[in-house]
């Protein structure tokens, strides 16, 4: 796929992660032990050979640019193409801040301009799947669309997770003959994955004529103000897909990676790059016992941990129970202490003989460097 580019869209700011997105970007908040969200999308983009492409940032961008920095374990570190990181910027004409997905792009337009790919595949950040863009590529090619949505029948996610996704209907033909954005009684169960491949210029023609009528939103301003003017076509993807978009999807996302068989499709099959760090192995003390559980590197564990994921360099010491939770990086749970159901973010430290419950629908959160 060398005719083919790729934009990595950040999304605006995000109020159902709560503290998990208060000092980083959705796309930046760690999965599964030793992953970003936004290392997934852009795996996918590499794997299918994509080598030319752009992450759009908004909102706390910070930590997302330490995460990619000159994209090097994507192979991306290259002297023609390679990895650009787009911040906000301010001028004479803007603010800084972007009004819409298709304002983002169009303050972006000279990196689509000097490309020379045919296609450009659009995606969102935070989503966790694993796919090549190779047969949706195939498919735009043969129905001769303007603009491809990749989407998926959403009968395993919880009805109301629905109304924060666009919900489309397709024909026989797989063209999209409606949409709705955000819909509070969604229709079908068919969902936009927030993936589109369209033509480089026709992109630069759309984002051109949207901005210069004060419309600003790629979806609303583009998709379904266009959808009978333009072919839109549907692309079914099968596959496991979770979008981290508020705390109960997070949770949901990571506890079904200790599924063998959703480890195995995501993780298994087709490599996911992300930054490496030099961390000692994993150290068991004889008093331990861990069940079902992912344990990074760097962890120490001397109590018993069960139906867990423990990022880099976790202690849980003698004593102490973890069930059912997600433990950020350098994280300390002391003596004696129990945590259920409970997501506790980078440097908590949790006291000796204390006790965390949540729900596994409303999981308790701790945010940075906190000590309970």
């Amino acid at each position: 796929m060398k005719n083919v580019m790729g934009i990595i869209l950040s999304g605006g700011k995000s109020t159902k992660l709560k503290e998990l997105s208060t000092m980083r970007s959705t796309p930046a908040v760690p999965v599964g032990g030793k992953y970003r969200a936004v290392d997934f999308v852009l795996s996918n983009m590499v794997n299918s050979g994509i080598t030319n492409i752009g992450v759009i940032t908004q909102y706390s961008f910070r930590s997302l640019m330490d995460h990619l920095g000159s994209g090097k374990e994507w192979d991306l570190d290259r002297k023609n193409d390679g990895l650009f990181i787009f911040p906000p910027f301010l001028s004479d004409e803007s603010s800084g801040w972007y009004r819409g997905t298709a304002d983002a792009m169009y303050n972006n337009l000279t990196f689509l301009r000097r490309s020379n790919e045919e296609y450009v595949v659009i995606s969102q950040g935070n989503c966790v799947y694993t796919t090549a863009f190779d047969e949706m590529l195939r498919a735009h090619k043969e129905t001769d669309a303007d603009i491809t949505i990749m989407y998926r029948e959403m009968n395993d996610v919880p009805i109301d997770e629905l109304t924060n996704m666009g919900i489309l209907q397709v024909d026989s033909s797989q063209r999209v003959i409606d949409f709705q954005e955000k819909p509070v009684n969604p229709n079908t169960l068919l969902a936009s994955l927030g993936t589109y491949m369209i033509k480089r210029e026709l992109l630069i023609a759309l984002l051109e004529e949207s901005v210069a009528h004060g419309y600003y939103d790629f979806v609303m301003d583009i998709i379904i103000k266009m959808l009978h003017k333009l072919k839109i076509y549907g692309y079914k993807y099968n596959g496991y897909w979770r979008s981290i978009s508020s705390v109960q999807m997070y949770y949901k996302c990571n506890m079904e990676l200790l599924n063998p068989e959703i480890n195995r499709e995501l993780l298994g099959t087709a490599k996911v790059f992300t930054k490496v760090k030099d961390e000692a192995p994993a150290k068991y003390n004889e008093e331990a016992e861990v069940r079902n559980s992912i344990i990074a590197d760097g962890c120490i564990i001397e109590g018993t941990v069960e139906n867990s994921v423990l990022f880099r360099g976790v202690t849980v010491k003698k004593g102490a129970v973890v069930k059912d939770s997600i433990i950020m990086q350098g994280s300390v749970i002391e003596e004696n202490s129990t945590l259920n159901y409970a997501i506790l973010d980078k440097n908590v430290t949790l006291s000796k003989n204390r006790c965390l419950k949540g729900e596994e629908t409303w999981p308790i959160i701790i945010g940075k460097n906190v000590i309970v």
